[in-house]
């Protein structure tokens, strides 16, 4: 699986370069038997984007991709569109992606993190909880669900872990709402990607038939455009 998720997010065209971060020797040597690029981290990292942080100390990119290492079927075009307004904005330091709801179990699902947007598409609030509370009972109000791929500006990250956790990220235990606790903002993008997470032998079968009929197609890579380093995307394994 670890493989599927970094061929895939090297077929995105904006990468210059693919790292895998880990604490764990198992997911060390599995990554080095298929020629990635593997870094070993400290084992007592509070969350994934502190890890990321680590690991990006050591590079010179200046937008890195923090792209998760239980998303086999991710796309590459998901992430190209999620990196474009980092890239090309310096003043948005961090950016995520959206996906509108069509199921409504998704809706009060509390492992379905929710996701509201203001008019430039920057998150207001991330929630476990249905947000917006549809009081009037219309059903025609649009429920989006987050995907968990981040994009960072480097020095934002690099002082990500040293910024206070308020109480919203430890009621909600949600990571990204540290960034709006301490007034930065968050880029949201839509996308028509579904996340597909393999959290459970059952999501690791439905995976393994996924690949078995002939899996997801990439897109072809090119190299990165002239001018700022090229983003850099590190997956936590």
């Amino acid at each position: 699986m670890l493989q599927h998720v970094y061929e895939r997010a090297s077929q995105a065209r904006y990468l210059s370069s693919t790292i895998i971060a880990t604490d764990d020797e198992r997911v060390f040597e599995a990554a080095r038997s298929f020629g990635a690029r593997v870094r070993m981290t400290r084992a007592d990292h509070a969350s994934g984007t502190d890890r990321v942080a680590e690991v990006a100390g050591a590079e010179n990119a200046e937008v890195i991709v923090n792209i998760q290492g239980d998303e086999p079927l991710i796309d590459p075009a998901a992430i190209d569109a999620a990196v474009l307004p980092v890239a090309h904005d310096p003043d948005i330091v961090m950016a995520t992606l959206k996906k509108r709801i069509e199921d409504p179990t998704e809706i009060t699902n509390p492992n379905v993190v929710k996701v509201v947007t203001n008019h430039s598409g920057d998150a207001i609030y991330f929630s476990r909880c249905p947000i917006p509370f549809d009081r009037d009972h219309t059903r025609d109000t649009p429920y989006f669900k987050h995907i968990g791929l981040y994009i960072y500006q480097r020095d934002f990250l690099l002082s990500y872990s040293t910024l206070p956790i308020g109480p919203l990220e430890q009621t909600e235990r949600l990571e990204q709402l540290r960034a709006l606790e301490n007034g930065y903002r968050i880029r949201v993008v839509e996308t028509e990607y579904e996340s597909l997470g393999v959290d459970t032998p059952g999501d690791l079968e439905r995976v393994s038939r996924l690949f078995e009929w002939g899996g997801p197609h990439g897109t072809p890579r090119e190299e990165g455009s002239a001018g700022r380093p090229s983003p850099q995307g590190v997956s936590n394994g």
